[in-house]
């Protein structure tokens, strides 16, 4: 990790929006340079494969304990998240979707916190966006799928509403159910762990401020910082799973208001 510490003439330099956008590693001037971030998303997808494909490649009636932990992670998101919202019938068509979703969000999120990675692969807008859309494609294919030809009219026209006052209502439905839905969701992510990363940049590297280049009385205020920053790491470890909850779970709400009979 590049940790922007003191450096010349012992000034104290804080985190900076500079760390999202690091130097290419590779393949510089083509569609497919890889920086740090890249490289951080690659390494959280390997593991997330790794887990999955050591946890269950020898699948047993009496599970193991790698099966186990598998079988539990699994069966959480599935009960309560993906058949807790859209129930039984419905669930079973996205769990091929919302599963890997949320497992996908919460590796990419946990990288903030390990070490020598120490960035979340979901702190550039690109992959909160990409993953938005995948949420909004799922939202409106529900709809299509279940209502064709009533979906949109009925969300942009909702029953029962007075025809004079459809020129406010359905620009207000328009924007708040086609627009806002993926943008809150790629902002919200994307805000969290960028966020979480700046409050943790800023208490380790002031650590090592007050630790090595202050020196004397000033070092004494290394303990603070760095009792604030496992603090906050662990912090950082909740909202990391809270924030694949939540999206994950939107994601359910959204494909469950599209599939609703009002349609």
């Amino acid at each position: 990790m590049v940790v922007p510490f003191a450096s010349d003439g012992g000034e104290f330099h804080g985190p900076s929006l500079d760390d999202f956008f690091p130097e290419v590693l590779l393949f510089e001037g083509t569609p497919f340079a890889i920086n740090r971030i890249i490289l951080v998303r690659f390494i959280a997808i390997a593991v997330l494969l790794l887990v999955f494909w050591l946890g269950t490649r020898r699948m047993r009636t009496i599970p193991g304990r790698g099966q186990s932990v598998i079988e539990l992670a699994v069966g959480f998101v599935r009960d309560n998240i993906v058949f807790n919202t859209l129930g039984e019938k419905d669930g079973k068509r996205f769990l091929p979707l919302l599963v890997p979703m949320f497992f996908t969000i919460i590796f990419l999120n946990l990288t903030g916190i390990v070490p020598l990675l120490n960035i979340a692969g979901s702190s550039v807008v690109g992959l909160p966006i990409v993953l938005a859309i995948v949420s909004y494609i799922a939202f409106i294919y529900a709809g299509v799928r279940k209502h064709p030809g009533a979906f949109f009219k009925n969300s942009l026209f909702p029953s029962g509403v007075p025809l004079p006052v459809y020129i406010i209502v359905t620009p207000i439905e328009f924007v708040s159910t086609f627009i806002l839905r993926p943008v809150t969701l790629a902002i919200r992510l994307l805000m969290n762990m960028v966020a979480g990363h700046m409050l943790l940049v800023l208490c380790f590297s002031a650590t090592h401020f007050f630790l090595f280049t202050a020196g004397g009385f000033y070092s004494l205020f290394s303990v603070g910082t760095f009792a604030f920053g496992f603090a906050f790491t662990l912090f950082e470890l909740l909202v990391a799973a809270l924030q694949a909850y939540v999206f994950t779970l939107l994601t359910a709400v959204y494909i469950q208001l599209a599939l609703v009979e009002e349609h």
